[in-house]
């Protein structure tokens, strides 16, 4: 066996750290850290999610997702909107529509630097062995 585990494990931490790095650099001129650029995209994927939804996707506390919810929408990027009985549901603005579209080209230029000298092939190969580690998603 040429890698262990520990040794994989490590690699894909790197990688991750990485990606953070870049991303933030990247997003940084449209005045976006990460995890702003993060929950703009998974609101377009999830338009109407809970704060609860978007600090599970986000990698937040639900407490600390709901100070960053109640910046974006000071700025004008999200809105937060009455859902049924207390719950809270989060729309984005059109300003955070075009900033998310703006950061999804700078995040896909991330991502292609990234892989650039792997084939096509090996990357699926690399998502698909992702996917086998990770196994089912415990929370669906």
């Amino acid at each position: 066996m040429k890698y262990r585990p520990g040794d994989v494990s490590l690699a894909v931490k790197r990688l991750q750290y990485r990606h953070h790095r870049a991303l933030s650099r990247a997003l940084a001129p449209l005045g976006l850290s990460l995890v702003q650029w993060d929950t703009l995209r998974h609101l377009h994927r999830k338009p109407d999610a809970s704060l609860h939804d978007l600090a599970v996707l986000t990698f937040q506390t639900d407490q600390s997702f709901g100070s960053l919810a109640a910046r974006m929408a000071e700025r004008g990027l999200i809105e937060r909107v009455p859902g049924p009985g207390r719950a809270v549901r989060h729309r984005l603005t059109e300003e955070g529509a075009r900033l998310r579209a703006e950061g999804q080209a700078l995040v896909d230029g991330v991502a292609s630097s990234s892989f650039r000298d792997l084939s096509g092939e090996q990357l699926d190969q690399l998502g698909e062995l992702l996917d086998l580690a990770l196994g089912p998603d415990p929370t669906a």
